[in-house]
């Protein structure tokens, strides 16, 4: 009899909780309340400050901004999350246009050109009423779309899973099974994710800058647990924790690397002398501004060609590479 009631309190509990959802909507026509409430917060990567110190740069010195316009950055990586989908960001287009934007560039729409291509179809056939204009629909002049000085296109090539992993396992407890006994766990793996972009003139065609970069990302796993006998109880207690650094904010990070490098050469200054931030690569490759000549056009000593060195950002060889930006191998 004892048994039956603790399963009856057991049953009762359960359905007490269960009771909490329900198929009946409230008076304001929800059945739920969504958890969580975290406010929306700014997603600025590591070289946003860069970026905008850049512009603010370029503002006081006079700088024409350049006009650039961004095409298709695609996922070449083509890998498949378990879950489904694809497990790098199909946006990476949409993220070079807001780190172009921090630097102070003049974007033009190329990406995406349907409305404005509907727009112009149905001005072209005067169906856009304009009261600004004479005859009361909008006119189509010829040259009153600026074009691009550069556009920028490229992908994302890498995505390395599992570049080094290792753990910890250790485990405690008497020869008596009924003694308490311990395990602990520790794992960690280091995975990449990789980009090439190319700047193009849009006059000629020829491609100007190049930049291939990679970043590492790190993930850790931890879990401790005890188990125990005391008289007739057992006691069994864990606990853990994992965490990845998220993948698709360490592509925003290699993009928004790589546009700060491009502006650079735009603007024809050092981001290091310009902006303080703290940066692994070292010194930028800074020939004085963009060569139409060459992607990677000569300069003088010490500005050398730094992207091609096979020993820039090599944690072992580059001098300049320091561990305090997340994601560098320690």
């Amino acid at each position: 009899m004892t048994k039956l009631k603790t399963l009856l309190a057991a049953a009762v509990t359960c359905f007490s909780v269960a009771a909490c959802a329900t198929s009946n909507s409230g008076s304001d026509g929800l059945y739920a309340t969504p958890t969580g409430g975290a406010p929306v917060t700014p997603n600025p990567p590591p070289y946003s400050d860069a970026l905008v110190c850049m512009a603010a740069h370029a503002r006081t010195q006079g700088q024409a901004a350049p006009r650039i316009a961004v095409g298709r950055i695609a996922d070449y990586t083509g890998q498949i999350a378990p879950e489904g989908g694809t497990r790098v960001t199909q946006g990476a287009a949409l993220m070079a246009m807001s780190a172009f934007a921090k630097s102070g560039a003049r974007l033009v729409e190329r990406f995406d050109t349907s409305v404005a291509e509907l727009e112009l179809r149905y001005t072209n056939n005067q169906l856009i009423e304009d009261a600004s204009e004479d005859q009361g629909f909008r006119q189509i002049y010829a040259g009153s779309i600026p074009g691009s000085d550069y556009y920028l296109v490229g992908g994302i090539t890498e995505l390395n899973a599992n570049i080094r992993s290792n753990g910890q396992d250790a485990f405690a407890g008497d020869s008596v099974d009924s003694d308490p006994s311990a395990l602990f766990s520790r794992r960690m793996y280091v995975m990449n994710v990789g980009l090439d972009l190319r700047l193009i003139d849009s006059r000629t065609l020829e491609v100007v800058d190049v930049v291939s970069y990679q970043k590492q990302i790190i993930g850790r796993e931890l879990s401790a647990g005890v188990f125990a006998f005391f008289g007739d109880a057992v006691v069994d207690v864990s606990a853990g924790g994992r965490s990845l650094e998220p993948v698709q904010l360490a592509v925003r990070s290699v993009i928004e690397r790589a546009v700060l490098e491009i502006s650079a050469q735009l603007y024809g200054v050092t981001p290091e002398q310009t902006c303080a931030f703290d940066d692994p690569i070292g010194g930028s490759n800074i020939t004085g501004g963009v060569q139409p000549y060459t992607t990677y056009a000569q300069s003088e000593a010490p500005y050398v060609q730094a992207r091609t060195s096979v020993d820039r950002g090599h944690e072992r060889r580059d001098a300049d590479i320091r561990s305090q930006l997340r994601g560098t191998y320690r």
